[in-house]
């Protein structure tokens, strides 16, 4: 990630690739941009990709006086659009930046030419037991050794994935949240969630006008499939896809399913993506 653009004093880590009509791919929690790069890059083909970490995420500033609910981040990603000089993007969003997306949209001003949700926090409950454990209890957490949350972590994040994680995909995804700065932006991010971010939105989900397809991993043990179902009856023109053997984690659970499922949400003719790897 070697573009950075200020925004309301955060550091915004992003990039962008490729050629054709814009399209940018929104990651989630404890995620950053590099769970997408891997489709991102082969998408490059027939889309201008953009890719960025959140504020509090991956390669963007963790400073820990600057807000990362998904209040903030959906006005961040607002202005953030504003920046690129994007009008009407087509927009891939995952886990939590399925709630900024659509706050986004529904709050502040963001239009898309179409809208994917992948495994998205959309609607309430939401957070896994560990999740839930974390919030009531950050403080407790800030304070672990440092070996002990290592352990807590790739515990947690493998727990997204429905097959054994590869040790450097698993060792990629937990490394934004090692070190002090790290450790503490990861707890930070928890004990700022809410739910009353995503409910002060759900009754305007049906207003949504443009393209929705909504993506599910069947066996997503952090955000079960129901979910998938829920959010389809709230958003009544969406079409809704369901894969098989995937968790929460279907970017490595089954990358060549997904990219067939991103590009019909997008309206494009599915592709094989031969010799992808994850991560």
């Amino acid at each position: 990630m070697n573009r950075v653009l200020q925004i309301w004093g955060r550091d915004v880590r992003w990039d962008r690739f490729g050629s054709g009509p814009p399209l940018v791919m929104m990651h989630g929690t404890p995620w950053s941009s590099q769970l997408w790069l891997p489709i991102a890059r082969a998408l490059a083909s027939t889309f201008t990709v953009h890719v960025w970490d959140m504020p509090g995420y991956g390669a963007s500033s963790k400073r820990p006086e600057h807000a990362v609910d998904l209040g903030v981040q959906g006005e961040i990603f607002a202005q953030l659009l504003r920046e690129w000089g994007l009008t009407r993007p087509h927009v891939i969003a995952h886990d939590f930046g399925g709630a900024v997306a659509l706050r986004a949209r529904l709050r502040h001003g963001a239009e898309y030419a179409s809208l994917t949700l992948v495994d998205v926090v959309a609607l309430s409950p939401w957070g896994s037991p560990f999740f839930t454990l974390v919030k009531e209890h950050a403080d407790v957490f800030l304070q672990l050794p440092s070996s002990v949350h290592r352990g807590a972590i790739e515990a947690y994040i493998r727990g997204a994935s429905h097959h054994d994680l590869r040790p450097d995909d698993l060792a990629l995804l937990v490394a934004p949240w090692l070190g002090e700065e790290g450790q503490s932006a990861f707890y930070r991010q928890i004990a700022q969630a809410d739910e009353r971010f995503t409910d002060e939105i759900e009754p305007d989900y049906g207003t949504i006008d443009e393209p929705v397809h909504i993506v599910w991993g069947a066996q997503d043990s952090w955000i079960p499939v129901d979910r998938a179902h829920r959010l389809h009856a709230a958003i009544p023109h969406s079409t809704l896809t369901v894969i098989e053997g995937a968790g929460h984690l279907i970017q490595l659970d089954a990358p060549a399913e997904l990219a067939a499922a991103l590009l019909r949400g997008i309206g494009e003719q599915p592709v094989t993506p031969d010799g992808w790897h994850p991560v």
